[in-house]
């Protein structure tokens, strides 16, 4: 499936062209949120780009940022009006990482404590050695960095978290 402004036979670029109906909640320019017809949860919303784009890896900075901005929005909207007792957010890539509609999605779905969904994985901590590997690997060089030098924990300036910071 090509990526572009509109995909032929892409569901999500024909609810955003209104050429589909769909329970539509918010859109501006860029972006549009409805509510997902297969909801797990009362208020489930997905928000996507309107332009055809795959997957997190094929859009462009503007679109994601247009996406996270209606993402927060509804976010807040969904907080205010359902008042939920949580929110979990999902976002899936390709076949592998579970994606179903090849258009980038996220899905915002409002929680109430003890529902009937469950986490997928059970995560377990490691100890930071075992991460080396991996960071030296993934870690931007300077000049790759946009946004600045990469955020570094400093004994003079502990992180805003209220846990206990773990042992190095």
């Amino acid at each position: 499936m090509d990526d572009g402004p509109m995909s032929a036979d892409c569901i999500f670029c024909a609810i955003a062209q209104g050429q589909h109906p769909a329970a539509i909640v918010y859109e501006d320019d860029l972006t549009v949120a409805f509510l997902d017809i297969t909801a797990v949860m009362d208020g489930h919303t997905l928000v996507i780009p309107k332009d055809h784009v795959t997957d997190l890896w094929q859009v462009t900075s503007e679109d994601a940022a247009a996406v996270m901005k209606t993402v927060h929005r509804m976010a807040r909207r969904i907080h205010d009006v359902l008042q939920p007792d949580g929110l979990t957010l999902f976002q899936a890539n390709r076949d592998a990482g579970w994606q179903d509609v090849f258009h980038l999605h996220v899905h915002l779905v409002p929680r109430a404590a003890g529902d009937h969904l469950n986490r997928p994985w059970k995560a377990e901590p490691v100890p930071l050695e075992q991460l080396a590997a991996t960071r030296a690997r993934l870690s931007l060089l300077p000049s790759e960095q946009a946004a600045g030098p990469p955020r570094r924990w400093s004994t003079a300036q502990p992180p805003r978290c209220s846990l206990p910071r773990p042992e190095q």
